[in-house]
């Protein structure tokens, strides 16, 4: 019989995983200017200018559910992902490759519909779509992009470059994508209860486009290298603000100071949290899936920041290190070191 102990992927959670797995590798090329660690692997192109290189995957039955998720929408989605890592390092996104694992319940004309949502996202992102693999799966549908992006060499932002007293920012609205979820998971049960009820969706189109449809905060990008702001470190919110977070926090080694009354969230989510009994403020916490950008910048460009439409400034970095902090409404302190979304623990 065989002794050997094994830990459960579970017991550790995605983040612990991959740095067991990241922990010893060593980088053997000189033109590897960043590596495992970041939203994307930074390359050298030009004198002036990086590749950025990353990838991403969608798995039926952890990331979507096939009986709401319309395939267009997914091969959309699939894409806006991976563009969401590329501006999350201050760049734009070129070329991409699409891979897929087919299980048999699948047609020609399943895929086809997926693609045409691919295809979408590609012209609407200027992206080339220049390959891809595809084979069969025993299980379900599993779609991998990889994407390529540009961005200036000088411009290029990491997760780890946040200082003490720099402001903490974040664009659009956080939870939504969490109650849009939600709500579908509703109206699936209420229909596999009784099938002559027909789902009732017409009052939640904003939450549900932010879960099926999201969009990469390209604008962002923009808007920032118009009005001169250069983010010190930044994300993109895809497993949460409280775990995203912990990743500029961990690279930066810093702490942070995020003030509840400042968390940017929709009206429509903040109405469809009440309807299901749940606080707004941990579905913009936790939820994941909103795919906006969470950054920091220096004091100096606060009253560029307040200018700007559709960005908020939510707290502040301190000098201790991994110390999250939510101040409440009340004026508490509550510890919110982890708790974002893990699609290796189980959720009750």
């Amino acid at each position: 019989m065989n002794k050997n102990k094994f830990t459960p992927i579970a017991n550790l959670g995605e983040f612990n995983l991959i740095d067991n797995l990241v922990s010893d590798i060593k980088i053997n090329s000189s033109l590897t200017k960043m590596g495992i660690g970041d939203d994307a692997a930074v390359i050298p192109y030009l004198k002036n200018e990086d590749y950025l290189i990353s990838t991403d995957m969608l798995v039926e039955g952890v990331h979507f559910d096939s009986a709401y998720t319309p395939l267009k929408h997914l091969g959309y989605k699939s894409i806006v992902v991976n563009v969401s890592d590329i501006c999350a390092m201050n760049g734009h996104a070129t070329h991409a490759l699409v891979s897929l694992a087919i299980p048999n319940k699948y047609s020609l004309e399943h895929i086809s519909t997926l693609y045409e949502g691919v295809k979408l996202a590609c012209a609407n992102y200027s992206i080339d779509l220049i390959g891809g693999d595809t084979t069969s799966s025993s299980s379900g549908l599993v779609i991998n992009v990889s994407i390529v992006g540009k961005v200036n060499g000088k411009k290029i932002t990491y997760r780890k470059g946040a200082k003490p007293n720099e402001l903490l920012c974040v664009s659009g609205d956080l939870g939504a994508a969490y109650l849009g979820l939600q709500i579908l998971e509703r109206e699936r049960y209420i229909f596999n209860e009784n099938q002559n009820v027909q789902p009732e969706l017409e009052n939640y189109k904003y939450i549900l486009e932010r879960q099926l449809k999201p969009e990469a905060r390209v604008d962002v990008i923009d808007i920032l290298k118009k009005n001169e702001i250069q983010p010190s470190a930044m994300i993109d919110i895809s497993d949460g603000l409280s775990s995203d977070i912990r990743h500029i926090c961990k690279a930066s080694n810093i702490g942070v100071k995020i003030f509840e009354n400042k968390i940017p969230i929709s009206s429509f989510t903040s109405e469809a949290a009440i309807e299901l009994n749940i606080n707004p403020t941990i579905c913009a916490l936790h939820g994941g899936e909103d795919y906006e950008l969470l950054f920091t910048a220096p004091l100096a460009a606060q009253s560029k920041l307040e200018a700007i439409k559709d960005t908020h400034i939510i707290g502040h970095m301190t000098s201790t290190p991994f110390k999250i902090e939510l101040i409440t409404t009340s004026e508490q302190s509550v510890d919110i070191s982890s708790d974002g979304w893990d699609s290796f623990i189980e959720k009750n």
